[in-house]
């Protein structure tokens, strides 16, 4: 019984906090529309919304777990924000029925650029960071070497004499005996 009480409020908890999370990013939302439509602004609020999160999440100010519940509780139920276009695909069906071809080609081909567009930088990012890298293992490669360089001219220098810096000793030690 201990267990089943335990389990149910950890259950609760997770719960309310995804509730708390959603409540936060409607919030948002709400807020960065209204800031959108006060300024005058032709970006839409949402977009500025995505923009001003997606900062705060990369510069730390808010921490990742903060809206991790609820992104992944949204991204699972995205099947559902997609009703409302269905339901305007049934009350428009005569504008597609006219248009149709010409938007699902439109579709497309948008979808295939950003495809495109998305794959291209990523393939320029990927060899610019294996660049990168091979050059800071270049760089620590010869660092090491470096090192173990300076470290072997330490042990192998022997001190420098020559036949004259021994004449005076040997002078010195017959006149001391």
């Amino acid at each position: 019984m201990a267990t089943f009480a335990k389990i149910n409020r950890k259950n609760i908890k997770h719960c309310l906090l995804v509730a708390l999370q959603v409540t936060g990013f409607c919030g948002f939302a709400w807020l960065c529309q209204t800031l959108a439509i006060y300024i005058n602004s032709p970006i839409p609020g949402s977009v500025i919304g995505l923009t001003i999160l997606l900062l705060l999440l990369s510069l730390k100010l808010i921490p990742e777990r903060s809206v991790s519940l609820a992104s992944k509780w949204l991204i699972g139920e995205l099947l559902l924000f997609f009703i409302p276009p269905v339901v305007a695909v049934i009350k428009y069906q005569a504008l597609l029925e006219h248009f149709g071809a010409v938007l699902i080609g439109a579709m497309l081909a948008a979808s295939t650029c950003v495809l495109v567009g998305t794959a291209f930088t990523v393939d320029k990012l990927f060899k610019f960071e294996h660049k990168m890298h091979l050059k800071r293992q270049a760089a620590k490669t010869v660092q090491h070497v470096d090192q173990t360089m300076a470290v072997a001219e330490k042990v192998l220098t022997l001190p420098k004499t020559s036949p004259t810096d021994l004449a005076p000793k040997a002078t010195e030690e017959r006149q001391a005996a």
